[in-house]
This record gives structure tokens, C-alpha cells and sequence, in this order.
């Protein structure tokens, strides 16, 4: 399974408007590539069309196919526009990330506890009527989500396994001592000086991408 999020971090709301709008970036280029794209989670921003984080799961018969795009996708980018938000700001360098994670969904799997259980769509509609819905529970850790946005119960199973690995990636993330904080942020401070991707203007248009990510 290949998994990428895209995300604002702690940036202004004109880098989350920049993640909404390379979300967009990003299913077309999977379309057009034959690479099934499935928005998996998406957190909103206070602001419409906007957000803070997307987790995206690509699948495609060719493996290599879904994980190269994922990765051209992967570390610190750039989308130099006016704000539309702050029309006078003098600011118009705005840095959003990638992440790209290739999941073993066997080996997942073998942690994780499956409940099927009945969706909790309005009464009436076919969604009320299966148990197609999925909560699945880390073994470990105890971390659980509850999935029923797909019809069948495989498909809420496959995404249920994704929402639940960047759970755990969180909580990995919020054990990080000071000092490894420190180290990650300094890491980050250096990527941005040397984005994947380059965009500009409000309709987004693709200006550099870096050599590393082709």
C-alpha cells in the first residue's frame, strides 16, 4: 500500500490553501497515469477549500508506478502566489510537505483486530442495511478507527488499515523527545531552502521540479 500526506504544519492559512490545491494537483496526475486515487483523510483549515493535512492512498497494478508518484511528491514545496487571503501581506512564498509511506499491509495486518459492524447511514438507505462497516484496533497500543465511507467491507478494510498506520505514526511523533524535535526541525528548516516542486499563481501551475524526485 502506498500512502502519501501532504500537509501545512504549522504554516498560515495560505499553505493549507496550497495543500487543497495540490490535492487537486495530485488526482489529476493519477488519472492520468491509470493510478487509482483515494482520499483517505482530509483535515480542514478555518477557511473554505482549504486544509491542513490530506492522507491519499494510490494503487495501481504496477507497484512501482503508484510509489514513483507518490515520491515525486515527497519532501518540502513551494507555492510562490499573492495571499488572497492578506492582499496586502509582502509575503508570497508559501512551503507545504509531502510524506510518502509504503505500508506491508500483511504485516499490519497481524497487529491489528477487525471489527465488522453496521454502518450508521440515515435509515432507509443501503448503507443501513450490512455490517460493512470496519473498526480496527492496534493490539498493542490500543489505537482505533471506525471506517464505513466505501460499500464493501474490503474496501473499508484497506482504508481503515491506512487511517489506523498514520495514527500510529502520530503517536510515534508525539513520543519524540526535545531533542529529536529539535533535530526534525532543523531538518525541515534545511529542505524548505531546497523544494521538490515549485508552483505559481493561483492557478497553481507547476514552474521547477527537483531532479531528486524524478
Amino acid at each position: 500500500m502506498i500512502l502519501l500526506q501532504l500537509s501545512a504544519g504549522q504554516g498560515p492559512i495560505e499553505c493549507c490553501k496550497a495543500v487543497s490545491l495540490a490535492l487537486k494537483e495530485l488526482e489529476k496526475k493519477s488519472i492520468a497515469q491509470g493510478i487509482r486515487f483515494t482520499l483517505v483523510e482530509a483535515i480542514n483549515a478555518n477557511e473554505n477549500n482549504c486544509l491542513k493535512s490530506a492522507l491519499v492512498q494510490l494503487d495501481s497494478a504496477d507497484h512501482e508506478k503508484a510509489k514513483h508518484l507518490a515520491t515525486s511528491w515527497q519532501g518540502a514545496m513551494l507555492w510562490v502566489c499573492q495571499s488572497m487571503y492578506r492582499p496586502k501581506h509582502k509575503r508570497k512564498n508559501w512551503f507545504f510537505s509531502g510524506q510518502m509511506y509504503e505500508v506491508n499491509e500483511a504485516k499490519l495486518s497481524n497487529s491489528i483486530t477487525f471489527q465488522a459492524c453496521r454502518a450508521s447511514g440515515a435509515g432507509g438507505q443501503h448503507v443501513n442495511t450490512t455490517d460493512s462497516a470496519i473498526r480496527a484496533i492496534h493490539v498493542e497500543t490500543g489505537i482505533s478507527v471506525r471506517v464505513e465511507s466505501q460499500r464493501s467491507q474490503h474496501a473499508n478494510k484497506r482504508l481503515a488499515l491506512a487511517l489506523l498506520f498514520q495514527k500510529l505514526e502520530l503517536s510515534k511523533q508525539e513520543k519524540m523527545t526535545q531533542q529529536e524535535k529539535a533535530r526534525w526541525q532543523q531538518h525541515w528548516e534545511l529542505v524548505r531552502g531546497n523544494p521538490v516542486k515549485t508552483f505559481k499563481g493561483e492557478k497553481f501551475t507547476l514552474l521547477v521540479e527537483s531532479d531528486r524526485s524524478l
